[in-house]
């Protein structure tokens, strides 16, 4: 019996514990595992998160670097910079493949190869409004032209899995614009009208946009307001009216309905339509589609309003919560997320200089990583290997793969902030900016208690001094 005890306990326990890479490498050679199994599960490893480490920095750009993305065969990183200049890459070198001019008249914000095109096609937006096409000539000259506009910084382009000719824009102007290379010109869809009753600003100001690599006809935008709100592009084709511009869906945590304090700076899509939502001042969220409030939101509003005001005891149904998030910073810059291998994992950069991995499906913190001396604003996850590329306020690009011997301890310490010359732009408007924070997540409606939010802030504040005088006394001594 006792050795039937053992054996079962042994069993038991095999079953129990996780695959690593080397074993399933085993299986698959055997025969046990399927080629495409295999590929998944070495994309979604945890054991090769654990293993990321710093592999290499590219260094080329003379400014901060805002956008890195990769193209379809994931061999070429493309980058574009505050010094106004478009960069391709050879990652695994190193090497520069190719620096070029890209028109624009201030800090790029987005470039993106566009596929299906020998990697010749670069599509850009940036803080001057500008849309831009870069095309690489057989000679290996580049030739950049003009191709719309926003009244206003335009962060984001979101172009079609597979399309090589259409993309799409939004801006601080609210517009979002339709793009076709074959026509060479744009065409405005509409401008993003804010929710009944926000007075203060007569369009939504527009920092991100993703398309649905599940249905590339639906697309979603969001911007200073608290909703994402998604649009079904085939409606505009069988109405080119104003009426396009009222949304299909729109996605935001119950808790966050009326707070006129938190806006969007970043949104990404998984292969399974679920949506990633990251907040300034508050949290990240994972939506499934059927977590819209719909597309009349000013009568959901009008009943969140009654619900809450209501003396009635009676317990009412309530929608299903997104998943959410936490840890990280994002109060000072336009922060992209993503999500990252085979869609099991939600990685995000924070105003703390760090970079953040979650696990996606019990939102456990497993990775915190030092990636930037100041901010990590991008994120860029490999199409087809578990490797990362980061980008931030540092002038380079840091490239991330499952290198290390050892794999990281659990993380600690999550909430401190840098200090002396390693702080995270610690100034008497960023204090302001991140009490405002603080207290937006203990004031909004239907909020939980949040026990530690006032020894946060006290915390909060007294760093800020001990920093502000560190950074005195620095001054004074090298002045």
């Amino acid at each position: 019996m006792n050795s039937s005890s053992s054996s079962s306990s042994s069993r038991t326990t095999e079953k129990k514990d996780k695959p690593t890479p080397v074993i399933d490498i085993c299986r698959r050679e055997v025969g046990r595992l399927s080629t495409r199994k295999f590929v998944h599960r070495l994309a979604a490893s945890e054991d090769l998160v654990l293993r990321l480490d710093l592999a290499r920095s590219l260094q080329k750009h003379i400014g901060c670097v805002n956008t890195v993305s990769f193209n379809v065969h994931g061999d070429i990183l493309v980058s574009g910079s505050d010094d106004r200049r478009v960069v391709l890459w050879d990652w695994e070198t190193g090497c520069v493949k190719l620096s070029f001019d890209s028109g624009h008249n201030n800090n790029i914000f987005q470039a993106k190869i566009m596929p299906e095109t020998d990697d010749r096609s670069i599509v850009t937006c940036a803080a001057d409004g500008q849309v831009r096409h870069a095309t690489i000539l057989e000679c290996g000259k580049v030739e950049t032209k003009l191709l719309g506009r926003h009244q206003g910084r335009a962060h984001r382009l979101a172009n079609e899995p597979t399309n090589p000719h259409v993309f799409y824009t939004c801006g601080e102007d609210g517009l979002v614009q339709h793009f076709d290379l074959r026509t060479g010109g744009a065409t405005e869809l509409f401008t993003c009208q804010p929710v009944r009753g926000r007075i203060f600003t007569p369009v939504v100001h527009l920092n991100a946009i993703a398309i649905d690599p599940v249905n590339p006809n639906s697309f979603v935008i969001a911007g200073s307001d608290e909703f994402t709100r998604l649009y079904d592009i085939r409606r505009y084709r069988h109405d080119a009216s104003a009426s396009f511009g009222k949304p299909v869906d729109h996605f935001c945590p119950e808790h966050l309905l009326h707070d006129e304090n938190v806006g969007i700076t970043g949104v990404a899509f998984s292969d399974q339509s679920e949506l990633l939502v990251s907040y300034t001042e508050e949290f990240i969220y994972l939506f499934s589609k059927d977590m819209g409030w719909g597309s009349d939101i000013n009568s959901v509003l009008d009943d969140h309003i009654l619900t809450v005001n209501s003396d009635s005891d009676m317990e009412t149904d309530s929608k299903p919560g997104p998943q959410v998030f936490k840890g990280h910073r994002n109060c000072l810059t336009v922060k992209g997320v993503s999500f990252f291998g085979a869609n099991e994992y939600v990685v995000s950069g924070s105003d703390c200089g760090r970079m953040f991995i979650w696990k996606k499906k019990d939102a456990k913190l497993i990775r915190v990583m030092e990636a930037d001396k100041q901010v990590v604003n991008c994120i860029q996850p490999h199409p087809h290997t578990l490797m990362l590329a980061s980008c931030g306020i540092d002038w380079d690009i840091k490239i991330w793969t499952p290198t290390a011997l050892e794999k990281a301890p659990p993380p600690t310490n999550i909430n401190r902030l840098r200090h002396a010359a390693n702080h995270w732009m610690v100034s008497p408007r960023d204090m302001a900016l991140e009490l405002l924070a603080m207290r937006s997540q203990r004031m909004s409606p239907l909020r939980g208690p949040n026990e530690n939010n006032e020894g946060d802030m006290m915390e909060f504040i007294v760093t800020f001094d001990a920093v502000s005088s560190d950074n005195e006394d620095q001054e004074a001594s090298t002045g």
